[in-house]
Order: structure tokens, then sequence, then C-alpha cells
């Protein structure tokens, strides 16, 4: 392998001069960054990443802390955050908790300096006096717990707002939701949109319309839906909290001879790739995962190296309208 001083070599500078060209420092005169950088090059060097973390006491590594991985929403994620993490030499550890609050503490506990650089967090039970962190985190999404750490995310109240204003758009009127729960922070958000959006349109909120889900999966969905289906008065539309619980959701009403969205119009969460081939196509609330991924990693970049508290982030969402809401 090649070494410093074999690029120093054959560039005609000095090793600091290459170290400097590494390690990305703005004084390096061009004309010694371009011969660097064709050293570089022609030699192939590759910088050893864990003599360079063990000088400055870091580890290389971040924790990706995620409720669960077979929701395709939080998979997505994670492969993003990866992508996003490698453009700063970070690797990733991910840790799974299914959203408990027993998860989410042995994982914080686990977190350590001789571990990881720093953290980002997806919690869902988390209260505040269990934010005693060793190292420096980002939240996503939004949650009631009020701790001094930087949030990244998307305006759940307003997202859900957007998906059930499309659904009285289409002149529904008795809509549904799926996928309420006690500790998720997210759901009571998304619960509070729906909510707002029924008011401003002058609809009633029939406590009826509104079906938990314990788990945001197929089944949940499936089984939520076939309780609205129970109803003396079944409804004309279905908001869901993610895009699992309306495939579910689709799938009942399909069992049931109940059409999308003839008879019965959904809307998911998390434009997911699933909601695009599903049959019939989903319409979901989009969140920009990209963005939501490349702002947390930039965000705990920047709070590790200043060590200050850095402002939130809101990441922008759209609505992807398709065949679940509006045949073709």
């Amino acid at each position: 392998m090649a070494t410093l001083k074999d690029v120093a070599r054959l560039a005609g500078v000095s090793v600091k001069t290459v170290s400097n060209v590494v390690n990305g420092y703005s004084f390096v005169k061009p004309d010694n960054r371009r011969r660097v950088e064709e050293a570089l090059e022609a030699t192939g060097y590759r910088p050893n990443l864990g003599a360079r973390n063990l000088r400055r006491g870091r580890t290389g590594f971040i924790a990706l802390v995620l409720p669960e991985l077979s929701i395709p929403y939080f998979a997505e994620l994670a492969s993003l955050v990866i992508a996003a993490a490698q453009e700063h030499e970070w690797n990733v550890l991910i840790e799974q908790t299914f959203g408990t609050l027993a998860g989410e503490r042995a994982a914080l506990t686990s977190l350590g300096p001789h571990l990881v650089d720093a953290a980002i967090l997806s919690p869902e039970a988390l209260q505040v006096d269990d934010f005693q962190l060793s190292v420096p985190a980002v939240l996503l999404g939004e949650h009631a717990v009020d701790v001094p750490i930087s949030r990244v995310g998307i305006d759940n109240v307003a997202a859900a707002q957007a998906a059930v204003r499309h659904l009285i758009s289409l002149g529904h009127e008795r809509i549904a939701a799926i996928g309420a729960h006690p500790h998720r922070g997210t759901a009571a958000l998304r619960l509070e949109g729906y909510r707002r959006a029924l008011a401003e349109a002058s609809l009633p909120f029939d406590d009826d319309l509104v079906v938990p889900a314990l788990n945001y999966h197929r089944a949940d969905g499936a089984a939520a839906m076939r309780s609205l289906l129970d109803l003396p008065t079944r409804p004309d539309a279905v908001f869901c909290f993610n895009d699992l619980l309306a495939i579910g959701a689709m799938r009942a009403a399909a069992e049931r001879l109940v059409r999308v969205p003839a008879d019965l119009a959904v809307v998911g969460f998390d434009n997911n790739e699933e909601s695009v081939y599903s049959s019939p196509s989903l319409t979901s609330i989009a969140p920009d995962k990209s963005a939501i991924a490349h702002a947390a990693v930039d965000l705990l970049h920047r709070r590790v190296e200043s060590g200050e508290l850095l402002d939130d982030v809101e990441t922008p969402f759209s609505l992807q309208v398709r065949e679940s809401t509006v045949a073709r």
C-alpha cells in the first residue's frame, strides 16, 4: 500500500502538505493541491481511517437506533443514513428496539464513547428522564418529550391534514383513521392533523371511526379495516398512519368485495416502494427520506465538531396521488 511519503515523493511536496490535502484543509496552494491529487490517484493511496480516528480520539462509528427494520420506512431510512454517513467517513451500527421502553432504554445504555462517536435516535416510548446520553445525538421525527436534543423530521400534523384534505376534496365525508397509538408520538400528531382537517371542513369527529393499531404491520391494518366495515354505517374513506396499515386495509376491503377507490378511498403515509406497486397503487404522504437522512447526519457531524446544540431541521413532504383515491 502506498504511504504519505510515497505520495509526497511523487508530488514533490512535504508529507505535511499531502496530509493537509487528504484531510481537506483549504490552505494548500492550488498548484500543490493539484500535484498531490494527481499523485494520490497515481499511487492509489487510501487513508488509514482507523489510525486517523485513533489520533482524533474517535471511533469512526455512529449508532442508528430504530424501532423496527421490518417496516419499510425504517429500512429505507437506514440505507440512506448509511450512504450519508459514508460522506463523513463514518460507519453505522444499527440497533433495533421494537419501539418498547425496555428496548430503547437498553439501546441508550449500550451507547458510549468507547463504541460510537454519536447517535441518531428514533424513539417512541422514551420519557424525559431516559435521555441521559454520553455521546452527541440527533432525534428523528417529532416527539412530545421536550429534551435539549436537535431534531430532524417533517411536520406530521400538516402532513396528516394534507392527506385528509385530499379525501375531503374528493367529496368524502365519513373518513376513518387507522393507527392511533397511546405511546407513539407521531401517531398523536397525525391524529391531531386528522382532527384539524375534519374541523376546518365542518365535519364531525367520530370516535367510532378512529381505530388504534398496536403495531404498524399489514395485519394490524387489515384487522382495523374489518372492524370499520362491521360498523352500521361504513366509512367512505380511510387515512392510515403508515403504508403497511393501508396495504392491509385494502386487502381486508377486497375480501369484503369493497372496491377501492369506488367504494372506499385509502391514503397511507411514508410512500414506501410497495405503495407504487400495490394494486391499486396507494396514495401516500411522502416524506423526503433522503433529506431526512442527510440532514440528520450533517447535523450530527456539526454537533460532534462544535459541541453545541443546533437548531432543529424540518424537511419537506408531498402527497403522492395514486389509484387508491383517484381511479384511472
